[in-house]
């Protein structure tokens, strides 16, 4: 399948979107270099939608989503996808979900390679004490989305 990129700048920094002919592949933080910009369907819908959720218009995306991972990612990022906008949940929280309660270390890795920010809201996974430990775009970006989210 071909993948079609489009930069998108926002208020947390410039955005990659990466789309296929059934969906969305990847939202990376900053600018893929070499990538051509191009136009499809998925990419118009993906910059709409996460420009409204920045504006705290959108609480749920309607995209069709296809990260590629292990089955193990799979259910990971799939638990993400049921964390409540404007709610957090521990990496300890979203192993006992998938029924690895002592996975805990593997569901943060997994919540590291997760290929869609923003999409799939691994911003929402916390550490045990409440911290806001690591996050691909930054923590001052998790911290944003996160305030965002427990404003409206």
């Amino acid at each position: 399948m071909v993948k079609q990129y489009k930069k998108m700048e926002t208020d947390i920094g410039p955005l990659t979107l990466c789309a296929n002919d059934k969906g969305m592949t990847h939202v990376f933080f900053g600018w893929k270099e070499g990538q051509e910009e191009e136009q499809n369907f998925f990419l118009t819908k993906a910059a709409l939608e996460i420009e409204e959720y920045l504006k705290g218009e959108r609480k749920h995306f309607t995209l069709p989503l296809f990260p590629k991972g292990t089955p193990f990612q799979e259910r990971v990022w799939d638990a993400l996808r049921e964390i409540p906008y404007g709610e957090t949940r521990t990496y300890s929280d979203i192993a006992k979900r998938i029924g690895k309660p002592k996975a805990y270390r593997a569901v943060g890795m997994a919540n590291h390679r997760n290929p869609l920010s923003i999409l799939i809201p691994c911003h929402r996974v916390i550490g045990a004490d409440g911290s806001l430990v690591g996050y691909g775009g930054g923590t001052a970006i998790k911290e944003y989305l996160l305030e965002l989210e427990k404003g409206n």
